[in-house]
């Protein structure tokens, strides 16, 4: 067991490709703690879909030991974590496990919306700060300007910021001496009773449920009970040991140190991430205060495209949801649809993540539905509902008003793009609250409604910007406004995946670029289809898919014009025959497609 004073838990903290993973790369190699034929890049990203996207999803750690300048060893506790406003919920967990972080900003970029997303995240968690320059290496780097921005916009001083290129490995022992020096040893008491907090735990098919523990007070061993305070169960445990970034035993864990245990956990829902671990005979009586929960704000289904596979998504569902605790999901049916989920989501990058893992780690395809965000219905008997589904909307003739969530959208852009993205905002209904400057860039403030931003928002913004803006949002609240449901009909039959909730004012706009996209999506039937959008019994807005057709006269040379007729006529009742009972089959891609939509 280590010495508190030489014990330093921190992580990194940092906007989207700025550095993080390969700074830690850095350290994990400057320190020797994996020998160098088993290094590689992103070492801490251990999922295929991180690696491929080359961004971080899940927070990671690994213990280093580091031989200082002062001759005494120490031991470092580094979580990595993610830079991707959908993943917030991942960083804000990671900080109460650790005492100090690293903030990490590109020289030649200097400071984004996310890095101070993830720096308040750090600073309500009570952290020290050490401010990091990365990518000094780079021709465009300006250190003095970013330091400078740092403390303008941060309000952290950056006059003794560290100069780094985590690339090239410039700066690293120098880092390693900072975290050192200048970051808190943890605090805790080994003779108190066991406190530890669970910040992490996912299924593993070999060791079931794999729990990663910040100790707090006292101490944990091999073959210890332990009682896990918020759903009361015991559990002994099989292993202890730590992430080096390969699994390590290790006798005992004590106070300041991170860790992981196994004890033949096999349901992931009995660890709650956030819970305090005690130990069964000598327990600490007063729980630590754990994490607020996450609140989903995109919804969507899933539904298997083989309804066999029902059973197979809802354990793949289970697992997920064990180790994302950002994550919800309750059953739903469809008529179209079969059996399926209805799931929450911090956004629709999180969203495309969690699909993308069912599809490769458990081997099921999936339609998914159309994404919407909750709408809170009044109703006039004064009661209020949350409506996950447009197509679960009450009759609205017991509907008084409807709500919808509005989010506080932080953007920084160059000066450039600035009259785009005000123009976009616009567009999407916002209201401007505020237009400051950092440097040459502008910080712009908006209050937009959350459906408007759910679909496409951010693609759109990094088109207009060419990719220069930065984005950030939280949500505010709610607020009443105009808002009707739109359905969309194909051949006279309602698709309750695509009914979706407009502002009245936009809906015929919405209506007639949903049913011009969908008229080039879906391919063409023998009969004709009419696809229509209508807001309760109102058409307002229709294209029409002629058939394919069939020359039947090809056979009739020269004789009588009444032959062709007759041929005609008949092929004519087959179609009306035809698209009275005919199924109109909308492939998937006509489903997401449509609903990107200023496309």
């Amino acid at each position: 067991m280590t010495d508190l004073k030489n014990i330093r838990n921190f992580s990194i903290v940092a906007h989207i490709d700025h550095g993080k993973s390969t700074l830690a790369d850095r350290l994990i190699q400057e320190t020797n703690t994996v020998a160098e034929r088993d290094m590689k890049a992103q070492m801490l990203d251990s999922m295929d879909i991180e690696r491929e996207r080359g961004i971080t999803i899940k927070a990671n750690t690994v213990r280093i030991d580091y031989v200082a300048d002062n001759g005494e060893t120490y031991v470092l506790n580094l979580i990595d974590t993610p830079g991707h406003v959908d993943f917030a919920y991942e960083v804000s967990r990671s900080m109460r496990a650790v005492e100090g972080s690293l903030l990490v900003v590109d020289s030649t970029q200097g400071v984004e919306a996310q890095t101070l997303a993830n720096v308040y995240h750090a600073i309500d968690a009570d952290h020290e700060i050490v401010p990091v320059l990365n990518k000094i290496d780079l021709p465009a780097t300006d250190c003095d300007a970013v330091a400078a921005q740092i403390e303008d916009v941060i309000g952290i001083d950056a006059s003794e910021a560290l100069r780094v290129s985590a690339k090239s490995g410039v700066g690293i022992r120098e880092t390693l001496e900072a975290i050192v020096q200048k970051l808190p040893a943890p605090e805790g008491d080994v003779d108190a009773p066991l406190k530890a907090m669970l910040v992490d735990s996912w299924y593993d098919s070999y060791l079931g449920v794999i729990v990663l523990v910040r100790v707090i007070d006292g101490q944990m061993r091999k073959n210890d009970r332990l009682r896990f305070m918020s759903n009361d169960t015991i559990h002994q445990i099989d292993r202890i040991g730590v992430f080096r970034p390969q699994m390590e035993n290790v006798d005992v864990l004590g106070p300041g140190e991170l860790g992981f245990i196994t004890a033949s956990i096999k349901q992931v829902r009995d660890t709650r991430v956030g819970d305090t671990i005690t130990s069964e005979k000598k327990g600490t009586d007063t729980p630590l205060d754990g994490f607020k929960p996450a609140q989903p704000v995109v919804f969507c289904g899933l539904f298997p495209v083989d309804s066999s596979q029902f059973e197979d998504l809802r354990d793949a569902i289970d697992k997920l949801a064990l180790n994302d605790a950002s994550f919800s999901h309750e059953m739903e049916t469809s008529a179209a649809l079969g059996f399926g989920f209805r799931c929450g989501f911090l956004g629709l990058l999180h969203l495309e993540v969690i699909r993308d893992r069912i599809e490769r780690e458990y081997d099921i395809e999936l339609i998914t539905t159309a994404p919407s965000v909750v709408y809170h219905v009044h109703m006039r008997d004064g009661t209020m509902e949350e409506l996950h589904n447009p197509a679960d909307m009450p009759d609205l003739t017991h509907v008084d008003h409807l709500q919808e969530p509005r989010i506080k959208a932080t953007i920084l852009v160059p000066d450039d793009y600035l009259g785009d993205v005000l123009k976009l905002c616009q567009d999407r209904r916002g209201v401007q609250l505020d237009l400051t400057y950092a440097g040459s860039r502008a910080m712009v403030v908006y209050d937009l409604p959350l459906n408007e931003v759910v679909f496409d928002f951010y693609d759109r913004l990094k088109s207009v910007t060419k990719g220069y803006a930065s984005f950030d949002y939280v949500l505010t609240g709610y607020q009443q406004d105009n808002l009707v449901k739109m359905s969309v009909l194909v051949n006279d039959e309602p698709v309750d995946a695509l009914s979706m909730m407009v502002h009245r004012d936009r809906a015929e706009q919405r209506g007639r670029a949903m049913v011009e996209k969908l008229k080039d999506l879906i391919p063409r039937h023998m009969f004709k289809i009419p696809i229509q959008a209508a807001i309760g019994g109102k058409v307002i807005a229709r294209e029409t898919l002629s058939a394919m057709r069939k020359d039947v006269t090809a056979k009739c040379y020269g004789g009588d014009a009444t032959r062709k007729r007759k041929l005609l006529d008949k092929q004519k009742a087959g179609k009306k025959k035809m698209r009275q009972f005919g199924k109109v089959d909308i492939p998937q891609e006509a489903f997401i497609s449509a609903l990107k939509m200023d496309g």
